[in-house]
């Protein structure tokens, strides 16, 4: 007698929703299960007041490749949101990315060409040589002194939970400089959010697919094992192999949110905080995701924390170490003929979310 699924799903973030929406359309039964009570991954939103809240940090969607944009357009209508944050040095505001509304703040200059010169100015006279021995030396080579002080330097540390002198240098291979008075922050052609928020999008992909939330696969491991024909398992790798190799490391995040009875706190989605006069990282203003007018807001302070068993991993970590010991647990994932590994956890990753759709559509049209 065959087994009650074709596939089990577990985790239903992004990964999870692409690839039960197209095993469905190949006529196999999928059973998709999440340990959260709420669908979505990371990317929830939550409504509250009419504006929908980011429950897991700022999600803007973007890509350069038209395919992925039809595709995501399929389950939502995108807004023309464009994501310009601000950075927050103490009482000072700077544009991100870097740019010329940036450099003229910084430097009191109006030309490119005087802040092309005070940029190269500025890297020539830190006089390093050699190979960048750690994220300080890169930046100071990329930018220079100011920007690196003000806007890289302490939220870097923040973020990292370590001085930069200590993180690796490839964390910041380039740090994009634009001399134009441009604010968009990202250089991808397709920009937007979905209206009605990320979760009525994920509905859209789930539906007609049996859904079990509230879920933990491995509190009954081997009764999902005998189920369904296949896996698809996109938690953590390292988890999966009972961390038999030790822990792979991942950077969290803690959210803080609350309603304001004002109409508009800080006039942008994201305020990132350069400094360590505050411990978190960023406020996000939900309302300005879709231009909302409402009579009230909400904003979420972001608070970078190391990983410990239990916490939600955001960020992979990877370095030499951790990417060594992924190594060991991919080459367990290659023999394994019926469990296939998604998404930033199951693949140690950090993923775009055009990238995590990409994926999911290589790894499905393979099934």
């Amino acid at each position: 007698m065959g087994k009650a699924y074709d596939y089990l799903i577990v985790g239903a973030g992004l990964y999870g929703a692409v690839a039960a929406y197209e095993l469905k359309k190949k006529g196999f039964k999928c059973l998709v299960i999440d340990k959260r009570s709420h669908i979505g991954g990371n990317i929830y939103t939550e409504n509250a007041d009419g504006i929908n809240i980011h429950k897991y940090g700022a999600h803007i969607f973007h890509t350069s490749d038209k395919k992925i944009w039809d595709y995501v357009n399929q389950f939502a209508s995108f807004n023309n949101f464009i994501n310009s944050p601000v950075a927050r040095f103490r009482n000072e505001l700077y544009n991100l990315p870097f740019n010329m509304n940036t450099f003229s703040k910084l430097w009191g200059i109006t030309t490119p060409a005087e802040a092309k010169a005070k940029i190269k100015e500025q890297i020539e006279a830190e006089n390093l040589t050699g190979e960048p021995k750690n994220l300080e030396e890169q930046a100071l080579r990329l930018v220079g002194r100011d920007v690196y002080e003000k806007l890289v330097k302490e939220y870097t540390e923040k973020q990292w939970g370590r001085d930069c002198k200590e993180l690796p240098a490839f964390i910041i291979k380039r740090l994009p400089v634009r001399f134009t008075f441009d604010n968009n922050y990202f250089n991808d052609r397709y920009q937007g959010i979905p209206i009605g928020g990320y979760t009525a999008m994920v509905e859209k992909m789930l539906e007609g697919t049996e859904l079990w939330l509230d879920t933990d696969y491995f509190e009954h491991r081997d009764s999902f094992d005998s189920i369904a024909d296949k896996t698809i398992y996109t938690g953590m790798i390292d988890q999966f192999y009972g961390y038999q190799f030790g822990e792979l490391e991942y950077r969290s995040l803690k959210f803080e949110t609350e309603k304001l009875e004002t109409e508009n706190y800080q006039g942008v989605a994201v305020v990132n905080y350069t400094s360590h006069d505050e411990k978190f990282t960023r406020i996000i203003e939900h309302k300005h995701f879709e231009f909302g007018k409402q009579p009230v807001t909400y904003i979420t302070k972001e608070y970078p924390k190391q990983w410990e068993k239990g916490d939600e991993p955001y960020y992979p970590v990877n370095n030499d170490r951790n990417n060594e010991l992924y190594a060991k647990y991919k080459a367990l994932a290659e023999k394994e003929t019926n469990v296939f590994f998604g998404g930033r956890l199951g693949q140690y990753k950090y993923y775009d979310m055009d990238k995590v759709i990409a994926a999911a559509l290589a790894d499905i049209s393979q099934m």
